[in-house]
């Protein structure tokens, strides 16, 4: 089967009929069914299937060992995504490892696919968090605790899909089992599209971090309360996503966003008691926490203008990554010189590049749209990516 065919056999699970694109969020219904597509289709391939104590589910050819190859990606997505941020690399590897057997090809090293859980954040805020979990970047006690829109703990949702929440946590041994990670992704964004290339191979990826601004005012009747009488929270929220925009154009090859904005109670003729808001920074370098700084002290202004009171949560932060320089080297040596391209899309081979040597493989994306029903990829480029991904595992595994 081909990646593309493989993408078509999912096409129809979590399609979200309000926002358009997919909605797959960690142990969600659509969510476990493409669980249940991939351990049927790595069954197929003969791989032996497991399921870590943090949700990331494993497909070996052959015995499970030290000095692993390991490819793949995720499963979910953000609120209505597109159909290729992650599933493009889990299906790659599918037929990646279809393609070697077919030629005959048998790994010497032990070899193993990976769909890491909650890449996106999408259900409990934090990205990559079955990543993070793995290798102990999050406290195991904060994932357990974190909830989603509907109040739900991971803790929670993780029992009722069967995990044990007690067990959450670091796993060094699955972690040391890892040689080499490489995973393939759709690019999220138009570099490709410039540069006439089907491939890229990753060279960095940005500071980035997600941060929680509650903004406390008085909830109260938007008809009876005069405006000199009131501390309404949405002032200061929307002064801060203002500020937001304004403070980031200041920083060279900045990128700051305000995707998320919760009133409660959410009425229409209600003004807010609480209001919440979630920003994602991303600056080349050290400055992210700068600039985040500079948005906080705009959001404590305006907070203090309104009446108000705010309270800012940092949920997640990583530094710049810089891939693996051996790795990365080898890969364009495999695959005849491509063009490297630096991101700002955070990863699940970001993570581990701080604890195994790690690289990544992007496919052109033809709209330069990601986490959007507009991204895309052509079936030609689709499949020159799984062959390249094929090319690489077979030299990382022989």
């Amino acid at each position: 089967m081909t990646a593309s065919g493989l993408l078509g056999e999912i096409d129809g699970v979590g399609r979200d009929r309000k926002r358009g694109g997919y909605s797959r969020h960690a142990f969600d219904a659509p969510e476990q069914d493409l669980r249940a597509w991939f351990g049927e289709r790595a069954l197929g391939l003969g791989l032996d299937v497991d399921t870590d104590h943090n949700g990331n589910i494993w497909a070996w050819w052959g015995p499970p060992g030290p000095d692993a190859v390991v490819t793949g990606s995720h499963l979910d997505s953000v609120p209505g995504g597109g159909a290729f941020d992650g599933p493009l690399g889990v299906a790659s590897a599918l037929a990646a490892v279809e393609a070697l057997q077919a030629r005959g090809f048998r790994p010497t090293k032990p070899f193993a696919v990976v769909v890491f859980a909650e890449e996106e954040g999408g259900r409990f805020g934090v990205p990559c968090l079955g990543s993070r979990l793995l290798t102990g970047t999050i406290d195991a006690d904060k994932a357990r605790g974190l909830r989603d829109a509907d109040g739900v703990t991971f803790a929670e949702a993780a029992a009722k899909s069967g995990f044990d929440p007690d067990r959450v946590g670091a796993d060094p041994a699955r972690l040391g089992l890892i040689g080499k990670f490489v995973e393939l992704h759709v690019e999220q964004g138009r570099g490709l599209i410039d540069l006439g290339s089907p491939v890229a191979v990753g060279s960095t990826v940005i500071a980035h971090g997600r941060w929680r601004f509650s903004f406390a005012g008085q909830g109260n009747h938007a008809g009876a309360t005069l405006l000199a009488d009131r501390a309404d929270p949405m002032l200061p929220a929307a002064a801060t996503v203002t500020a937001v925009r304004r403070l980031a154009a200041g920083v060279p090859d900045a990128r700051a966003t305000v995707g998320r904005l919760v009133p409660t109670p959410g009425g229409t003729n209600v003004i807010a008691s609480t209001v919440d808001l979630w920003l994602d920074a991303r600056v080349p370098g050290t400055a992210t926490p700068e600039l985040v700084s500079e948005i906080v002290l705009a959001a404590e202004a305006a907070a203090a203008e309104e009446g108000c009171r705010v309270t800012v949560t940092r949920e997640s932060y990583s530094d710049d990554v810089v891939f693996d320089d051996a790795l990365r080297r080898d890969l364009g040596g495999w695959l005849g010189a491509p063009p490297e391209l630096p991101t700002g899309a955070g990863h699940d081979a970001a993570v581990l590049a701080g604890f195994v040597p790690s690289g990544m493989l992007y496919v052109r994306n033809p709209t330069g749209i990601s986490h959007s029903p507009e991204e895309f990829a052509e079936a030609g480029d689709v499949e020159a990516g799984a062959a390249a991904l094929a090319t690489v595992l077979e030299r990382l595994a022989r």
